[in-house]
């Protein structure tokens, strides 16, 4: 029997607070999808740290996930700091995603060290909407240091793991302090009764969320607003295994 939304997020709060975090009701970026939204408490809890990568080649090509994070970033309001090493980001893509440059601003690194540096004292600092950092390792201790850096601001922080080979991609199985860990795979486009290339599709797959359950679920990319909706082809059996 699932736990009510109300119990759980209690549950957190004692966590936290044995934990040494701040015990504090954590608000939530829904994502606006039901499906998701109700294995979620509410949607992404903001005050926390997570992390997303994609999965197959994209683990190292980096298209899906960025895709994903500036999609989320998109529906909140407020300056997006994008702490980075490698300069491949295609705006015009961040933007399709609803994510608009005016509000990003990014920080270049010469190396990791830098990135989670900057990382931690925007998240620390706070007064932005989501902090975005790209990182090939996230060690526990670092991971550690973001969370509760996050948990003291309430500022959200996104972390893109992107590994220069695929055989680093096995890091993405250690322990973590983040809230939640994304793995976004790209599926074939949405069919359409005509010829032409439809709507981009995802594997969303949850694959750890504190005090919560993982699951995957097929998706529609994100849409100018940031927005994904439930794959077509794909509701009747997500309601099944409901």
């Amino acid at each position: 029997m699932r736990a009510s939304g109300a119990v759980i997020a209690e549950l957190q709060e004692r966590i936290d607070k044995i934990a040494g975090g701040h015990a504090r009701k954590r608000e939530r970026l829904p994502f606006g999808l039901t499906e998701i939204d109700d294995r979620l408490n509410g949607g992404l809890a903001f005050g926390s740290t997570h992390e997303i990568a994609g999965g197959g080649t994209d683990a190292v090509t980096g298209a899906a996930a960025p895709l994903f994070a500036a999609g989320i970033a998109a529906r909140t309001t407020g300056p997006v700091l994008w702490c980075m090493v490698r300069d491949d980001l295609f705006a015009p893509a961040i933007a399709q995603a609803g994510l608009s440059m005016e509000r990003v601003m990014f920080v270049h690194s010469d190396n990791e060290d830098g990135v989670l540096d900057s990382a931690e004292e925007i998240l620390r600092f706070g007064g932005v909407a989501v902090m975005v950092a790209e990182l090939v390792r996230l060690p526990m201790v670092a991971s550690r240091r973001l969370q509760l850096a996050a948990e003291k601001s309430g500022t959200m922080g996104l972390i893109i793991r992107r590994w220069r080979r695929q055989a680093e991609a096995t890091d993405f199985g250690q322990p973590t302090a983040s809230a939640t860990r994304w793995r976004i795979s790209v599926m074939p486009s949405e069919r359409l009764p005509a010829a032409g290339v439809g709507r981009a599709r995802w594997l969303l797959e949850l694959m750890r969320a504190r005090a919560g359950e993982c699951f995957d679920i097929e998706v529609g990319a994100c849409d100018e607003r940031g927005r994904m909706e439930v794959a077509r082809d794909s509701q009747d059996q997500w309601r099944m295994a409901r």
